[in-house]
């Protein structure tokens, strides 16, 4: 008799049996219904605090991180009304500079392991992730191995991610799924409970580097999974929207998915993050 793998059993415990047009009917249900009654001043200061400042591009340079972690500094304590951003995302090599510029009472993020395609050596990855972690990050944001996910290799994929886990210490753990790549609800859903069996604190959609960014179908069935795992495990895991969120309509939008399906206490920046840079700006001029 074949033996069930326990990352099959871990999949078996948390069914998933909507269809993509199941799924994009739900979230056409709750925006319609719900969207309305969150699109005001009290949400847009609620969803500032939840962005996680971001520069990931190719031409950063030391001089660019430093002026760029110096804004997050001079909002602290500037608008009494609006908490500062969540984090400063930035590459692996950028950390300290962040570290040796930060002022503000604000997390430090580094994207790592092979981001944003992840096709690295596994020894790599978590090495670089534990120099992240030495030289001052807070969270890590990695991105799953789609090809051993989308070959069905669990095993190889998890034991990868349980390992870059352990090379984190203490710093949060944000998995990425890439949902553009994965395309169908089903798939979503799969690697969501896959990547909170390995440790995720944080289930993240997408780079906004390759494939397509955030859906409100992939968020939805996002918040689904980490409702799912709560329910099992008591374990409460945060999920970030990231990939083409520049909008205030944007953001009002995921929090409102996220309110529905989790819950208010889901709805700060513990438990709910937003990747972006155009966004902050945007919600202050909305925010007056």
């Amino acid at each position: 008799m074949h033996e069930i793998s326990k990352y099959q059993t871990a999949l078996n415990n948390h069914p998933f049996t909507l269809s993509d047009e199941e799924v994009s009917k739900r979230v056409r249900a709750i925006l319609s219904e719900k969207r309305a009654e969150n699109d005001n001043q009290k949400v847009y200061r609620e969803l500032y605090s939840c962005i996680d400042m971001t520069t990931l591009n190719s031409t950063d340079t030391r001089d660019h991180v430093w002026k760029f972690t110096q804004k997050v500094n001079d909002f602290e304590g500037s608008n009494v009304e609006v908490e500062n951003v969540a984090a400063i995302c930035v590459y692996p090599n950028f950390v300290k500079t962040v570290k040796e510029a930060l002022t503000a009472d604000v997390k430090i993020a580094s994207v790592c392991a092979g981001f944003p395609s992840s096709q690295t050596f596994s020894e790599i990855k978590t090495v670089e992730t534990a120099l992240a972690v030495a030289d001052g990050a807070d969270e890590i944001d990695i991105v799953i191995n789609l090809g051993l996910f989308l070959s069905d290799d669990y095993e190889e994929l998890c034991e990868e991610l349980i390992e870059i886990k352990e090379a984190c210490h203490e710093a949060k753990l944000k998995i990425i799924l890439e949902t553009g790549a994965l395309q169908s609800a089903e798939k979503i859903h799969k690697a969501s409970i896959l990547s909170l069996y390995s440790g995720a604190d944080f289930l993240k959609t997408s780079t906004g580097k390759v494939y397509s960014g955030a859906t409100p179908e992939a968020a939805y069935v996002m918040c689904l999974a980490i409702k799912s795992y709560f329910k099992k495990t008591g374990f409460k895991a945060g999920i970030k929207i990231a990939g083409g969120v520049a909008s205030v309509e944007d953001a009002v939008t995921y929090y409102t998915l996220v309110r529905e399906v989790l819950g208010n206490e889901w709805c700060h920046k513990d438990l709910f993050r937003i990747g972006a840079s155009r966004l902050a700006d945007t919600l202050l001029k909305a925010i007056g």
